[in-house]
C-alpha cells in the first residue's frame, strides 16, 4: 500500500509542475494536469489534498471545477489574448511573413 500512495504521490507532483509549466507556456493545457494531480493527491495524502486545496495558485482550478463552473471568462480571455502577442511577437522575432498571412486568413474564417 506504501508504493501505491509514493506513485500517486510522485505522479501528481509531476503532473503538477507540469501544470505550473503550462501557466506560462499557452499551449500546455494547466487545467488539466492540476485536475489529474488533485486526484493523485487525494490517493496518495490527506496532507497533501489540502495543500493543494488551500494553494493560493492552485485553489481555484479545482475549486471550479468541484462547483462545476470551469475555467472563468477573464482566464479565457486573458490566456487567448496571450497565446496571439506570442504568436505575432515569434512573427516579428523570426520574421515569418508566411506565417503572418496563414494566421491573420485562419483568424478570419
Amino acid at each position: 500500500m506504501e508504493a501505491q500512495r509514493l506513485f500517486f504521490l510522485s505522479l501528481g507532483a509531476t503532473l503538477l509542475g507540469i501544470g505550473a509549466v503550462g501557466v506560462v507556456i499557452p499551449l500546455l493545457p494547466t487545467t488539466h494536469f492540476v485536475l489529474v494531480s488533485f486526484f493523485c493527491f487525494t490517493k496518495s495524502s490527506k496532507k497533501a489534498e489540502r495543500w493543494i486545496s488551500n494553494n493560493r495558485y492552485f485553489a481555484s482550478y479545482i475549486e471550479n471545477y468541484k462547483t462545476k463552473q470551469g475555467v472563468p471568462w477573464d482566464v479565457k480571455l486573458n490566456s487567448i489574448l496571450f497565446l496571439w502577442v506570442m504568436l505575432m511577437v515569434s512573427i516579428v522575432f523570426f520574421n515569418q511573413n508566411h506565417l503572418f498571412i496563414l494566421l491573420k486568413s485562419w483568424a478570419w474564417r
